[in-house]
């Protein structure tokens, strides 16, 4: 009895189950596939977008990954690096050490060949020839040098580039090796002997009208500065000069001994002129003042000098060397 009123309550509820879509609402079918296909649109596109944004991601962390196994960077970076290393190479010791050098290697003689040795010996590294390449024959000295450039190489290594002039007058560069590492340096390698500078011709300045009127006054009037400008008296020198002007003299090293061209193009009241001087060159242990017995060493000169119209009068602005083209004596 028990089982059988189980049963009939199993069947009256299934009989309910069947009756209550009948009193819902019916909804149309094509609005309930509408509403599916919402869904799985809507659905679809968020997976899309993590998919995207997950593959970007990764692509990111591979290419940081290869960077910095493969050790490389960007080419800017590259650059700079490069840049830092040869920026490293110790330039002006490297300088002073290539003329120091020039100076025992570019003099030699069959008489001090052991003490060339010995010297050139602190600049080489060890098992290097003694001599350096000379034969131990001839005699040579060098009067002067200088340097000309440096090409630096790598962080270690550079060539230093003497100008060098011989007691024979010739003219010529010098090309030396240098290494330089933890503080110290060496001549890595056998110097080269490069030519000097040609001589060239500077273009010639057509002809430009002179103002006689202004070289006229002034003919008159540059003498008494030059003779204060050899001595370096500036009182005299401020009443030639615009106020401000940085114009010191020679403090007596040399004496006026004239004035040759005066050349003064058409202006106004500025102009940039040239004048040829004549210096008297003093002995040495003379007197900077006084007169001379015989007649002293001579040297002509060219200035370059700004004078400005002040008060009816010509100033001195500036002076010095001029870019004037030789020409005939």
């Amino acid at each position: 009895m028990v089982r059988r009123a189980i049963l009939d309550r199993d069947d009256q509820l299934a009989a309910d189950d069947e009756a209550l879509p009948l009193s819902q609402p019916s909804v149309p079918r094509s609005a309930e596939v509408a509403d599916q296909w919402r869904g799985a649109g809507g659905r679809w596109l968020v997976w899309v977008a993590r998919a995207i944004a997950w593959a970007v991601l990764i692509l990111i962390g591979y290419r940081g990954v290869l960077a910095i196994v493969e050790g490389q960077g960007s080419p800017a970076a590259a650059v700079a690096n490069q840049g830092g290393e040869n920026s490293q190479f110790p330039v002006t010791l490297a300088e002073a050490y290539a003329m120091q050098f020039g100076q025992v290697y570019l003099s030699f003689s069959p008489a001090t060949a052991a003490q060339r040795a010995q010297s050139l010996a602190r600049f080489l590294p060890p098992g290097s020839d003694p001599q350096l390449g000379w034969n131990g024959a001839g005699t040579q000295h060098m009067m002067s040098e200088q340097v000309a450039a440096v090409s630096v190489t790598g962080a270690h290594t550079a060539v230093v580039t003497l100008l060098a002039r011989l007691a024979s007058g010739r003219l010529f560069e010098l090309g030396v090796p240098i290494y330089a590492a933890h503080g110290g340096m060496s001549v890595s390698g056998e110097p080269a002997l490069l030519p000097g500078p040609r001589k060239v011709a500077p273009p010639t300045t057509g002809q430009v009208t002179a103002d006689q009127a202004t070289e006229t006054a002034l003919r008159s009037q540059l003498p008494a500065f030059f003779q204060a400008y050899a001595s370096g008296d500036r009182t005299t020198l401020t009443r030639f000069t615009t106020p401000g002007a940085r114009v010191t003299g020679l403090a007596g090293a040399v004496r006026f001994g004239g004035i040759g061209n005066v050349y003064v193009p058409a202006g106004g009241a500025r102009r940039q002129i040239s004048v040829t001087v004549t210096w008297d060159l003093v002995p040495a242990g003379s007197p900077a003042s006084g007169t001379v017995a015989a007649a002293p060493a001579a040297l002509q000169m060219v200035y370059q000098m700004t004078v400005i119209r002040q008060a009816g009068t010509w100033d001195v602005q500036s002076i010095g060397a001029s870019t004037h083209v030789l020409g005939p004596p």
